[in-house]
């Protein structure tokens, strides 16, 4: 849910009580458009975030730590010029506007007491944070400076007289039936009723006028014009529930979770929402913990997505560029095979020798490796003798020969750089943690398709140091082999299946985990995980149930997630042996099993529900 003037209404009259009185320790700006206030409190220290930026606009306290620039930016020394040690003594919002308005105490340069009031704005794209001296309403500083260039309204700069943001002209809340009926305008009825509420009430956002439109019995393609009188009060009523935080203080806030596993938040709400309803409901203690929830998960989901990005991008970039030299050596390959045909014909050459005529440009000649002795017309270089043309085909030959070698052997390297990335992307797409494309990170580094340039730095600094733990920090830049924390599921018989994430963890569950008898599978000819089941000494395969709820996940965790009727090949690990310089995550086996299976989704749903935690 967007974080509306209700819900700010909400948010304030819980905050207010407990923030009244707090000193401020420190100002830190993590973030381009973030401040981080230290607040010291009777009950213990917190810390409020303050968030102007144009997609998560926001405050609240939160318990979340970030990395600081090594200087503070421009805005954040202004901050704590102005306002360190000082005090909180009001935190208020003007009717249902979304400006949070944080006033403080602190002792100016002169000794006098004043009162300085920094404005946080959630307003989008056009979010900030300005601070203010409420005696001349002149900015000291704003966290996005901008002049009349910009905005014809007002400028954000310092000196400059503060403008509240324009009023929008919406009626706040009331209690008064008549009058809230009173904001319908003729020009209304052919319009649905979210966009009336949303164009006349004060603090309502999309969200919350489909809630009221629900709650009221309608439909959110409701228009007015087809509201009677019934339905009319039933919308009023649910708007006073709803839409005014004076009539209803009592809130019981939640977070709502889509239908999965280990799955973010998806919304929040001040009370329970009916268009959530097919999502997954979870109570919150308070509404300050439902938002930081909801925007730790986002900003967590963010980086995530973020790093899975540009990993993706380098991905991508070698998938493209073996490709295209794929299609060079099969060009070259088709042209050398075309070639081969010469070596014919230096041999028919060399049986006419004598037939051949000094200056021909061509003879035709019969070709006896043909039963039905056909004739061949061959091209002849007319200022070459009889021997030199047959001999010129036959260095035509061996250079196609050679060509035709070199390009198959090109052909088959690309084609395993091909089919590594292929895996490499398929860990990366199924990879659900910061720590798990940290680890795909470490193993493009190690192939060589980043530079690691940051790591070695990192070594060396250590290196010239000479601290004890320099070798505790060489083998950082390589794949943590003691680490390793694969997914570790239980089958409905109590039996441990382990997951590969990522390559480095395929090779480390098949070559150093996985005992000799031990069960291995993996989808057939497809990028994907590895799997192993551990079996007892003189057991030969697991029950029939932990096989398939085992191939199950293997299918999960490959390429084909979704398909139907995957093969699925499984073999002791025994069987299994890695040629030398294969890449990471390569096995082969002579000796399999393949089974055919469709996952059952009730079976993969207890699986994945149930994954044990080993971090």
């Amino acid at each position: 849910m967007a974080l509306d003037g209700v819900t700010l209404a909400y948010l304030v009259n819980e905050l207010a009580p407990q923030l009244k009185g707090a000193r401020i320790d420190k100002i830190f700006q993590p973030e381009k458009e973030e401040i981080h206030i230290q607040l010291r409190l009777p009950q213990g220290n917190r810390k409020l975030l303050l968030n102007a930026g144009a997609t998560t606009p926001r405050f609240h306290l939160t318990g979340e730590s970030k990395k600081n620039p090594p200087s503070p930016p421009m805005f954040c020394m202004i901050l704590r010029k102005h306002l360190e040690g000082g005090k909180l003594v009001g935190l208020y919002q003007k009717e249902l506007e979304r400006v949070i308005t944080f006033a403080i105490q602190n002792y100016n340069d002169r000794g006098d007491l004043v009162t300085l009031h920094l404005h946080l704005e959630i307003m989008g794209k056009h979010s900030n944070l300005i601070l203010v001296d409420p005696a001349t309403e002149t900015i000291l500083d704003g966290l996005k400076r901008y002049s009349h260039a910009l905005s014809r309204y007002r400028e954000v700069l310092p000196g400059r007289t503060y403008l509240s943001p324009p009023s929008q002209g919406k009626i706040p809340p009331t209690e008064n039936e008549d009058r809230w009926r009173q904001a319908f305008s003729p020009d209304d009825l052919d319009r649905l009723l979210t966009k009336v509420l949303l164009a006349h009430f004060a603090g309502i956002s999309p969200e919350l006028a489909w809630e009221i439109v629900i709650q009221a019995g309608l439909t959110a393609d409701t228009y007015l014009h087809q509201c009677g009188d019934i339905d009319l009060s039933r919308l009023f009523q649910a708007y006073r529930r709803l839409g005014n935080p004076e009539g209803t203080p009592e809130i019981s806030p939640c977070l709502y979770y889509p239908p999965g596993f280990k799955a973010s938040p998806s919304a929040f709400t001040f009370v329970p929402f009916q268009q959530y309803q097919d999502l997954i409901l979870k109570k919150a203690p308070s509404l300050n913990e439902a938002l930081e929830s909801f925007f730790s998960a986002r900003f967590s989901a963010n980086v995530l997505e973020a790093k899975r990005g540009s990993l993706r991008k380098v991905v991508q970039e070698q998938q493209t560029h073996f490709r295209k030299k794929l299609n060079v050596y099969a060009e070259a390959i088709s042209s050398a095979e075309s070639s081969l045909a010469y070596q014919r014909w230096g041999e028919l050459l060399t049986a006419n020798l004598h037939r051949i005529p000094p200056g021909s440009p061509e003879i035709t000649v019969e070709d006896y490796y043909d039963p039905a002795l056909s004739a061949v017309i061959i091209p002849l270089d007319p200022h070459l003798s009889a021997i030199d043309n047959a001999q010129r085909y036959y260095k035509l030959y061996n250079k196609a020969k050679a060509t035709l070698l070199k390009a198959k052997q090109l052909q088959e390297s690309a084609v395993s750089e091909v089919n590594y990335l292929d895996s490499l992307r398929v860990s990366l797409e199924q990879a659900a943690s910061l720590p798990e494309l940290n680890e795909i990170q470490l193993e493009l580094v190690d192939q060589g398709y980043l530079s690691g340039k940051h790591l070695k730095n990192e070594a060396s600094k250590v290196k010239k140091g000479r601290s004890p733990a320099k070798a505790k920090a060489k083998s950082s830049l390589k794949s943590p082999k003691e680490k390793i924390h694969p997914r570790v599921y239980r089958s409905s018989q109590d039996r441990i299946i382990y997951v590969g994430k990522n390559n480095a963890q395929n090779d480390w569950l098949s070559l150093r985990k996985g005992k000799p008898n031990d069960l291995w599978l993996h989808v057939k000819q497809i990028p994907g995980s590895h799997v192993l089941v551990p079996l007892e000494e003189g057991e030969e395969f697991p029950d029939d149930a932990t096989l398939e709820e085992a191939a199950a996940l293997a299918i999960y965790y490959s390429q084909s997630r979704g398909s139907s009727q995957v093969a699925v090949d499984y073999t002791h690990v025994k069987q299994l042996k890695k040629p030398n310089s294969a890449k990471p995550g390569m096995v082969i086996y002579d000796q399999n099993w393949t089974l055919y299976l469709t996952p059952k989704q009730e079976i993969l749903e207890r699986l994945l529900a149930g994954e044990e935690d080993t971090n």
